[in-house]
């Protein structure tokens, strides 16, 4: 398939869904209507399950292989927080003060912030800034971690971007099939995409 053709989608869970992770099995959905976190079957888009978020304003979502990592851009802080009930294990220290997009690669955590224009990587242990690079554009959001690189949204250009890790440098962009597309996850073999605008969540060719 051709970059960027869409392979399926479905509604998503509620109104205005902010970001998306992969656990292996099912797909994990914020939502700004909501202030809601929600399970999804990745077949059928039907929920499985759902938990209030911590603090007021949803944001970023991301799986680090056991628990969820969670991002509130009221409180500016990111959280972990237990897949089944929702309760904080832990706060993570933001290097930026209003966190929008987070993914793990396996050993660290990634994370944009709105208004600071950067790309961070992150000791999720300590919160400590290992290192950043630009943002492709202005308003970064959603990131996700496909083995090798990063992919990221950004709602000023309405680009999604495949960034090299170590130098920040654009490999490929393409245009999402909703225009604010704010949250980006990676099933091990295609894309998943939030649709703000259309409600709806995509699995997206990228090879």
């Amino acid at each position: 398939m051709a970059l960027g053709t869409v392979i399926r989608s479905f509604a998503a869970p509620a109104a205005q869904p902010m970001d998306l992770a992969w656990d292996g099995r099912t797909l994990w959905c914020t939502s700004f209507n909501t202030d809601r976190i929600y399970q999804i079957d990745p077949v059928t888009g039907k929920t499985i399950q759902s938990f209030p978020a911590i603090g007021v304003q949803t944001m970023a979502l991301a799986w680090d292989g056991r628990t969820l990592l969670f991002s509130d851009f009221g409180t500016g802080q990111l959280y972990q927080i237990h897949p089944v009930t929702g309760t904080i294990i832990r706060n993570i220290p933001s290097p930026g003060a209003t966190p929008t997009g987070a993914c793990w690669d396996g050993a660290r955590l990634w994370s944009t912030s709105f208004g600071g224009q950067l790309i961070q990587q992150i000791d999720s242990d300590t919160g400590q800034l290992i290192r950043s690079f630009a943002s492709p554009s202005t308003e970064p959001r959603g990131l996700c971690w496909d083995g090798v690189a990063l992919w990221h949204c950004d709602t000023n250009t309405d680009r999604i971007y495949r960034i090299n890790p170590n130098t920040g440098t654009v490999i490929i962009d393409f245009a999402p099939p909703d225009a604010t597309s704010l949250g980006l996850t990676w099933d091990g073999r295609a894309l998943w995409c939030a649709g703000f605008s259309t409600n709806r969540i995509y699995q997206i060719a990228v090879n």
